[in-house]
């Protein structure tokens, strides 16, 4: 095992810059995923660290060791892809065994390590098989148990899941989940898709045009995004946003929307008045999940929340919770509500829906920066 350091790297691809200025601390043992769109760089990232790419400025270390001009082979790495990337015309046991065969290890170690590997991941009984006689789950397990059988000191996966269906995605998830534990090797894992990076990662990098936005555990990254961008990438669904203005009025502050007000808590007025935003425009946040409708509201919290009246738009049922979509304000602005599916909701109803004022969020209008 082995911590992975990246310091101010940058790579370029004529003049595109693919990755800017990147610092990373990966520690020995931590399983971090690498969360953005596509182009992001965090494709990019994986593969400067696997030596698939070459940093155009700055230095790479896998434990104390710069590996800038070591090869692939000799980095004692193992990479899981998006695509498998079996070899068609070798079994399971023979792509498996493929890695220690080319290091040229004795047959009875091979066979050991290629037995306790499937074992692990619960293909013993694939071994004879060919790529093309496999699901697409049973092909991916092949990819990791080709990883897992080389020891390596980091493990480096490229949206591994991304080509199994729904219900397999997650059963492999808590596959991985349980690998890593067992394990305890250092895993970097690149993936687009943020239920993931949630449910998978010790820590989370989110991305976006080749720079990291914010890097933290799971839940810290969900509850305090940094700019406008992290709160509207992590959450499903997005977060909901809305212009406001900030004002003073009767001794208290609003955020003020077209149709729209909303009284601002005292913990987060002190913070506003310090900072100078009253009189400005500010972007609001809030998430689906502090917002809601009548019947799951308490008595003794109706005081401490705010009702509005909404005209749904429509209604997704979602099993456990319905997702109700209404325009906010005479800005029309499009808003998504969580609301438990023990109630039921249509298209054209007006409801009376509640705001949890404690826990929005305010950014800075020209920045994107979280203030609140």
């Amino acid at each position: 095992m082995a911590k992975v350091m990246l310091k101010g790297v940058t790579k370029k691809f004529g003049n595109v810059v693919a990755v800017r200025n990147e610092s990373l601390e990966i520690n020995d043992g931590e399983f971090l995923v690498l969360l953005g769109p596509s182009g992001c760089g965090k494709t990019t990232t994986l593969r400067l660290i696997a030596g698939l790419e070459e940093p155009t400025e700055g230095e790479i270390y896998i434990g104390d060791k710069l590996v800038n001009n070591i090869p692939p082979k000799d980095r004692d790495i193992a990479m899981v892809f998006q695509n498998y990337a079996l070899y068609p015309h070798m079994n399971v046991y023979q792509n498996i065994s493929f890695g220690l065969r080319l290091r040229k290890l004795p047959k009875e170690e091979i066979n050991q390590g290629v037995k306790k590997a499937a074992e692990m991941l619960g293909i013993g009984e694939l071994l004879q098989r060919k790529p093309k006689e496999l699901s697409g789950g049973q092909k991916q397990r092949v990819a990791l148990a080709r990883a897992v059988v080389r020891n390596p000191k980091v493990y480096l996966m490229d949206e591994p899941l991304s080509n199994l269906d729904a219900k397999l995605r997650v059963q492999t998830r808590g596959e991985l989940i349980k690998l890593h534990k067992r394990l305890g090797v250092t895993t970097v894992y690149v993936t687009h898709d943020q239920v993931e990076a949630m449910t998978l990662g010790d820590r989370v990098v989110v991305m976006n045009e080749g720079e990291v936005q914010q890097e933290g555990r799971p839940k810290e990254v969900f509850d305090n995004p940094v700019n406008r961008f992290v709160a509207s990438f992590v959450g499903t669904p997005p977060m909901n946003f809305v212009n406001v203005k900030i004002v003073e009025k009767n001794k208290n502050m609003y955020a003020v929307s077209e149709g729209f007000e909303l009284k601002i808590v005292d913990a987060h007025r002190d913070i506003l008045a310090k900072k100078g935003y009253i009189g400005k425009n500010m972007i609001m946040g809030i998430r689906p999940k502090d917002l809601f409708s009548e019947v799951e509201v308490k008595k003794d919290e109706k005081m401490a929340m705010q009702p509005f009246k909404v005209l749904i738009d429509f209604v997704e049922l979602m099993g456990s919770e319905t997702f109700i979509h209404f325009r906010l304000g005479d800005d029309n602005v499009k808003f998504v509500a969580r609301a438990s599916s023990d109630h039921d909701y249509a298209m054209g109803d007006t409801v009376l829906l509640y705001i949890d004022p404690f826990h929005i969020h305010l950014f800075d209008e020209e920045s994107s920066k979280a203030v609140i």
